[in-house]
């Protein structure tokens, strides 16, 4: 990959728009609060790092499925790319493997399924407050990492950082989940702590290609992962029901009491196209970044059938190769 050209107006992570309005406490949270506060709301502006693919037609997936009926495999540009039918959910089977499926390459923000499984291994957590601090915001700010935009004092439940780290992909809601779920007395030494139970977890889950250095997918030298590995973490991942409800949502509305003592309203949307362009699409989360390239891991459903995919660490956008890759899938 490194001969390749890489994106270069993309974060490390991989962003979207977080938008973000602060209103008086007296507004009344109701339809009518939120629909005032989506009037006012003050639009924080990052730089579009994981582009949309261009809508594909009801017409042109049906099309895409009759193609595929006679051939041996997808035809995409992807060589780290890996399918498998989900069964009943508690059971997998191998569908296809691209001719790099087994090679661990950077992941980006798909590492970010990870520390999600880790956190919901805690369910009773879901409603615990987590105030926001500078540090998360920092980081962002040093390491050019897509956001959220949390602001600072805001208090926020695990449940809506899941939220504002799966949509949008924000970096600072990763770092508060993994600063509030590690053990240890500093900072540091909490986030050390919350990899090491990401690793674990991928240990026990059979992900021999997989390696964390990193929460939110900046690697320090040995964040990596296999596109078998991210399927296979991918379909466990979607057997958690709060994980599915949240990276189905296209966009994600909520609010969050302020360090003032106001109101503070929030909208993620979702950086995975897959979502509006994909009849049957569930999610799951993108990843992109300079050096590690765009990566995808994708789950969609038709005909009671569902099927699980990724795709990392690619030179291009992979929502056409994650398109003709699950049309190849129903059609077998």
């Amino acid at each position: 990959m490194g001969s390749h050209a890489r994106p270069n107006r993309i974060h490390r992570t991989g962003a979207r728009i977080a938008t973000v309005a602060l209103f008086g406490a007296v507004l009344p949270i109701t339809a009518a609060g939120l629909a005032e506060a989506a009037t006012a709301t003050t639009t924080h502006s990052a730089e579009e790092t994981e582009a949309s693919g261009e809508a594909t037609t009801p017409a042109s997936q049906n099309q895409g499925a009759l193609d595929t009926r006679d051939q041996a495999a997808p035809t995409i540009k992807a060589d780290h790319a890996f399918l498998l039918d989900a069964r009943d959910g508690s059971q997998e089977r191998e569908m296809w493997a691209g001719p790099k499926a087994d090679e661990s390459v950077s992941m980006a923000s798909t590492t970010k399924i990870m520390t999600a499984l880790v956190v919901l291994k805690h369910p009773e957590w879901l409603d615990r407050q987590i105030t926001v601090k500078q540090s998360y915001r920092d980081y962002v700010s040093a390491n050019g990492a897509s956001t959220a935009d949390l602001q600072v004092g805001d208090t926020l439940t695990v449940r809506q950082l899941l939220h504002a780290m799966l949509l949008p992909s924000g970096a600072d809601a990763a770092m508060a989940l993994a600063d509030s779920f590690g053990a240890g007395d500093t900072e540091d030494a909490r986030i050390a702590d919350f990899e090491n139970q990401m690793n674990a977890e991928a240990q026990q889950l059979g992900m021999t290609g997989t390696h964390f250095d990193s929460f939110d997918g900046i690697s320090h030298g040995d964040n990596r992962s296999t596109a078998r590995d991210l399927a296979k973490l991918g379909q466990r991942a979607m057997l958690q029901p709060v994980f599915a409800d949240v990276v189905k949502d296209k966009q994600f509305k909520t609010e969050a009491p302020a360090a003032n003592g106001h109101t503070r309203y929030y909208t993620w949307n979702n950086t995975n196209d897959l979502l509006s362009t994909y009849d049957g699409a569930l999610g799951i989360k993108t990843g992109s970044g300079a050096e590690a390239g765009y990566s995808l891991v994708f789950a969609a459903k038709r005909d009671n059938r569902t099927l699980v995919g990724a795709i990392v660490g690619a030179d291009q956008e992979v929502f056409d190769d994650a398109t003709k890759m699950l049309d190849w899938g129903f059609a077998h």
